[in-house]
């Protein structure tokens, strides 16, 4: 990856130390001025000397530490996890819902704010050409993270749900007509089920459920039953919200293409936990948003394969689509920006390229063993406490635990485990029909991530043991 000037140390004219430093691009060895000791734990990074190894003995099956990747090393980047909550230390088990930022993306933001805020694209001065290398930067990130050919192929948005009503109304509208299938499984989440709804209401297609097993996977005799010539589009995620069920997406893509359908991946959940390369997959359409990968809210991406972007209608109309505005005739921008209507979330990008320059300065292979070995250390742990049900158990998923607790409301567990620090999710998830599968309305859910530890899954196991007793 080429990295810009701008980006490469301090913002022009950026007071020290480097607010922004490693948080978008790897900065020049030759250019970044010596680390002086820090004297606040919550923004000293860590090196793999100052961190313990995980106790075996307490977390069988651990992976041991890498010189890439511990969770402490990553935990000393968050701020937020060192805060207290009803005076008791944060337990963050609502990844699924949002991650916590490291000490990179709100550094990054503030010396974009601080030293670089402005418009992009179209100005001449000196900082529209730093915000436009910055922006551009990002773009190139993404297209890099996803193993996308080009940045060309990246479309900036607000997030997953934004990607999908693009696609849904640029693609779906010129591509879909009356008989036409949209398969999308019983698992999704309501941001990848409803924008099908709508434009099949418009174009008069139909929505067509593909049904879970038991366990929580897709069915795929089901799957393969279902498609057929008038298949446009499957629409799946890569991991589903609330059961943690991670699809054969490849497989399924494979058979949705002797069809001649298009596949959109929803990546939202996915991206955080392991590698993703959308032309291994062979995905049409991939999204994902920021605030589910350590970087801010309100921003996201959608990757299309070119040959499909470049046919795509815009969807909305402003400034930066378009090449030439007269009354009698106007001409579009070349993709991508032909679907980035107006100013783009300028500061959300440079924070998404901190939090990907973060993410990727762990091993991934090694985030993903971990996770998958506490997430089976919590499964044990919480299957000690009285009443409580683990719902699914497809073999491949990510470290998401949605639950009941006999006896008692989604709600009030959250309520609980609040008054003790640890922050889980509780209700429908946005995912009725696949907690419908399950015959629930509504379920509590911790969902873990690479900063999550077994004394963290221990304290979420005391706390209900507690709340059992109390019961009793």
């Amino acid at each position: 990856m080429t990295t810009p000037d701008v980006v490469r140390g301090l913002w022009p004219g950026a007071p020290a130390p480097n607010l922004l430093g490693d948080g978008l691009l790897s900065p020049d060895p030759a250019t970044t001025p010596a680390t002086t000791p820090a004297t606040t734990p919550a923004t000293t990074p860590a090196t793999e000397a100052d961190v313990p190894a995980a106790n075996p003995a307490q977390f069988p099956g651990l992976p041991g530490q890498t010189a890439a990747f511990s969770p402490e090393l990553a935990r000393r980047d968050v701020p937020i996890l060192h805060r207290t909550v009803n005076g008791h230390p944060l337990v963050w088990l609502d990844n699924g819902a949002t991650t916590q930022k490291p000490r990179q993306v709100i550094e990054a933001l503030a010396g974009f704010y601080g030293s670089a805020n402005s418009n992009i694209h179209r100005g001449a001065h000196t900082m529209a050409r730093e915000a436009t290398e910055a922006y551009e930067a990002g773009r190139s990130a993404v297209a890099q993270f996803l193993g996308a050919p080009s940045p060309d192929d990246i479309v900036f948005v607000r997030g997953t749900t934004e990607a999908i009503n693009l696609v849904a109304q640029s693609w779906g509208r010129a591509n879909l007509g009356p008989g036409d299938d949209i398969l999308v499984p019983v698992l999704e989440h309501h941001s990848n089920i409803v924008p099908w709804q709508l434009i099949a209401q418009q174009t008069r297609a139909r929505v067509v459920p593909v049904p879970l097993q038991p366990n929580g996977q897709i069915d795929l005799t089901a799957y393969d039953d279902l498609l057929s010539m008038r298949t446009q589009l499957v629409a799946l995620s890569q991991a589903s919200n609330v059961l943690g069920t991670v699809p054969p997406v490849r497989e399924m893509t494979a058979l949705a293409h002797r069809y001649g359908a298009k596949v959109l991946v929803d990546g939202a959940q996915a991206v955080a936990h392991f590698p993703v390369d959308v032309q291994d997959l062979d995905a049409d359409f991939y999204v994902f948003s920021g605030h589910k990968l350590f970087a801010p809210t309100g921003i996201g991406a959608l990757y299309a394969k070119p040959e499909i972007l470049r046919d795509m209608a815009p969807w909305q109309g402003g400034g930066n689509m378009i090449e030439s505005v007269d009354f009698s005739h106007t001409t579009y921008a070349p993709v991508p920006h032909l679907l980035e209507a107006g100013t783009g979330h300028i500061s959300g990008v440079v924070g998404l390229l901190a939090a990907l320059n973060w993410l990727t300065s762990f091993d991934r292979d090694a985030i993903a063993a971990y996770e998958t070995s506490l997430m089976a250390y919590a499964q044990q742990a919480l299957a000690t406490v009285p009443g409580l049900e683990l719902l699914g158990s497809a073999p491949d998923r990510i470290a998401v635990l949605t639950f009941t607790l006999a006896g008692h409301d989604p709600s009030e567990i959250a309520a609980w485990l609040d008054r003790d620090g640890i922050a889980i999710r509780a209700g429908h998830h946005c995912a009725q029909p696949a907690l419908a599968h399950y015959g629930l309305a509504s379920a509590a859910r911790a969902s873990l991530a690479l900063y999550n530890t077994s004394e963290e899954v221990d304290k979420l196991v005391a706390s209900l043991q507690q709340l059992q007793q109390q019961a009793a």
